[in-house]
């Protein structure tokens, strides 16, 4: 892999190795100076970094967010992260081609499942997922919630400019039009930077993001990101009050429950303001999973995985889209019933029918790049086997 990539930068073989130093890498790739640099800068100090201080920082989180700078660092983050990976994926896959584990419900705080990472299709590298295919005559549908954990934000705090901006189809472009960020006609379609950019940002608040992170992620001023995080507690004020007095609630009580009736102890299980000020969020997705799995079993769906926010059914091609109304039937009801309001959920799906397979554009390139060091390989052991049996 390291080598059809390298033609591409001259720096592939040092930067996955750990072994080239900043300086050299601005003289063998000058237009990538400014680019591999801050790699260095953006670690928290420590024995370690200042004992390689001349040498990029080439952790995962930090290549995380300089590809959301600099979209060309793409294939050496994704190079990297499948060698550090692919040691470790045992995916658990039987004669049958299908894989799989004990999904582990109710295993994290938020009693959200936690399937172990090396088995399971959906939690190594995001390209991997394109192993996900139906048989012949077959079909699946990824189905997965919209703006989740927006829209529940919104209705635990009653922020009403949260869920207003939610009915709207499109709140994060609708975000940044409220601050002229974004032209009045723009749709997540027609501006899908902003979309992507803003999204960052509201999601990214509400986990308490910094403005030094935030503009790492977005590859601007500190300046420009603190105002951005401003925009955020202003507008959504009663979020953020009913955010504060949440966490002081649940120190005080010691203890927090989800709708459904999930409880975490504060101060023995969990004792972080930021975890406890998410905790009722992560929680009622968690909720809302479990009902909509129950209530499609009960519909005689064949279910055949859950993601962080996400379905995944299978059915034949013939009635693919009959069992994903449904299936998306049952998720809008869930999220109804668990919220307990007039407010639910919206879904998207992406139907996948035989020959196609399932595949994520995050990992897409990966992918056909992998795909394309195998047929390399076959012809390369086809022809050795020629020569052989000549």
């Amino acid at each position: 892999m390291i080598e059809p990539l390298d033609a591409k930068t001259g720096i592939l073989d040092q930067f996955v190795d750990r072994a080239v130093q900043v300086t050299a890498t601005r003289e063998m790739l000058p237009g990538w100076g400014e680019m591999i640099l801050p790699l260095s800068a953006l670690a928290a100090p420590s024995r370690a970094h200042a004992a390689n201080r001349n040498r990029p920082d080439l952790q995962q989180k930090t290549l995380k967010s300089m590809c959301q700078v600099f979209p060309e660092l793409e294939s050496l983050r994704q190079l990297r992260h499948a060698r550090d990976k692919m040691r470790k994926v045992k995916l658990a896959v039987g004669s049958d081609g299908r894989c799989r584990t004990v999904l582990w419900p109710f295993k994290a705080k938020t009693s959200r499942t936690q399937p172990k990472a090396a088995e399971w299709l959906f939690s190594p590298a995001v390209w991997l997922r394109s192993l996900l295919k139906p048989g012949s005559g077959r079909a699946i549908a990824y189905i997965d919630w919209s703006s989740m954990h927006f829209l529940i934000a919104g209705v635990l705090s009653n922020c009403q400019p949260m869920i207003d901006l939610y009915a709207t189809g499109s709140p994060y472009v609708e975000f940044a039009k409220r601050f002229d960020m974004a032209p009045p006609e723009a749709t997540k379609k027609t501006h899908p930077e902003i979309h992507d950019a803003y999204k960052t940002v509201l999601l990214g608040a509400q986990y308490t993001m910094q403005e030094v992170t935030l503009s790492q992620r977005l590859g601007i001023s500190t300046f420009a990101a603190h105002e951005m995080l401003n925009q955020h507690r202003g507008l959504f004020r009663a979020y953020w009050a009913w955010s504060e007095d949440w966490i002081a609630h649940s120190l005080d009580t010691g203890v927090m429950r989800s709708p459904m009736g999930w409880t975490c102890r504060t101060g023995i299980t969990e004792f972080n303001a930021r975890s406890i000020g998410n905790w009722p969020i992560q929680a009622v997705e968690a909720d809302i999973m479990r009902l909509a799995c129950v209530l499609t079993n009960r519909r005689g769906i064949m279910l055949i995985g859950c993601v962080h926010d996400a379905l995944v059914i299978e059915s034949s091609i013939e009635k693919i889209e009959e069992d994903s109304a449904i299936t998306r039937e049952c998720m809008r009801r869930a999220s109804r019933i668990v919220l307990n309001s007039e407010h639910e959920l919206r879904t998207d799906a992406t139907i996948v029918k035989y020959p196609d397979r399932y595949t994520d554009k995050r990992g897409t390139q990966m992918w056909n790049e992998m795909i394309g060091l195998l047929e390399q390989y076959h012809e390369m052991q086809s022809r050795k086997d020629a020569a052989a049996g000549a």
